[in-house]
């Protein structure tokens, strides 16, 4: 006679109860690390509005450590296997603040609030500006989130390749850029310049330019102690050297997609236009 799930429970056997709790606590891992996204995120806006010169160097660090924490959710889920619907847009909901909301009033409050008065023009004219371009990137990192959301990949690239610049990396990009420099922008024409950059990054986001994901690299996936050795070098070197480490990474991924598409948009022009002599 078999015994039921409850009477094996009781006299110790091994039964459904237990599974069952460690199978949630599996299900809570990736979820544990999206509330970490989601509370540096927080933090970081936080500490903009303090708007001191740590605080923002602080809230700058915090959007790169959401960052960290991001990539380790999904990882974690597929590792688990306990990827699933709620988790994705509970994700998409804390990458809308780590990477969306708070790099913007970092970005404003670093580069735009803080410009010295100028006969030349009107500061509140800037700072209106200013506050309509931080506004264009949470708008176009919602864009990319919920187009993630429902077309995924490239088309027809497997995983190798995101549509737009990931969020985490636009972010990113400002956070490194304040992480590096640390006094914020006085001077009304290097506050103009910042803004173009945080609109540029902001469009890459909503665009269709195609940035290499690293998650099928051939000589990654076979050489996992090369990879092994690689990361270790390179948390070497953002550890000692953080400010030109971030910003040359920040930077090169960012510009990398930009280059790529130029270049297969001349190969593609080439091949449509062949030369007649």
């Amino acid at each position: 006679m078999e015994m039921s799930e409850f009477e094996q429970h009781e006299l110790g056997f091994p039964g459904v109860r237990p599974n069952t709790r460690l199978r949630r606590g599996i299900y809570l891992l990736p979820s544990s690390m999206t509330v970490a996204n989601m509370l540096c995120g927080f933090y970081a806006v936080m500490a903009t509005l303090k708007g001191g010169g740590t605080d923002l160097d602080n809230a700058a660090k915090a959007i790169g450590l959401a960052i960290v924490f991001d990539s380790f959710d999904g990882f974690v889920a597929r590792a688990t296997g306990t990827s699933s619907e709620f988790g994705k847009q509970f994700d998409s909901l804390a990458d809308m603040v780590s990477f969306g909301i708070a790099p913007a009033a970092l970005a404003f409050t670093w580069g735009v609030r803080g410009i010295a008065e100028t006969d030349f023009l009107d500061i509140r004219r800037l700072h209106s500006l200013g506050w309509w371009v931080a506004l264009s990137f949470v708008i176009c990192c919602a864009w990319r989130l919920a187009r993630f959301n429902i077309q995924g990949m490239a088309p027809g690239t497997g995983s190798k390749y995101f549509v737009g610049l990931p969020c985490p990396a636009a972010a990113g990009l400002i956070a490194a850029t304040v992480h590096a420099i640390k006094t914020p922008i006085e001077d009304w024409r290097w506050s103009v310049f910042w803004m173009l950059i945080v609109i540029a990054d902001a469009a890459l986001m909503s665009s269709t330019v195609r940035y290499r994901s690293f998650k099928d690299f051939p000589m990654l996936a076979r050489q996992k102690s090369f990879l092994v050795i690689v990361m270790g070098l390179l948390v070497w070197v953002i550890i000692a050297y953080s400010e030109v480490a971030l910003m040359v990474i920040a930077t090169a991924f960012v510009a990398s997609g930009v280059i790529l598409h130029v270049i297969r948009v001349l190969r593609h022009y080439l091949v449509s236009h062949p030369s007649k002599s």
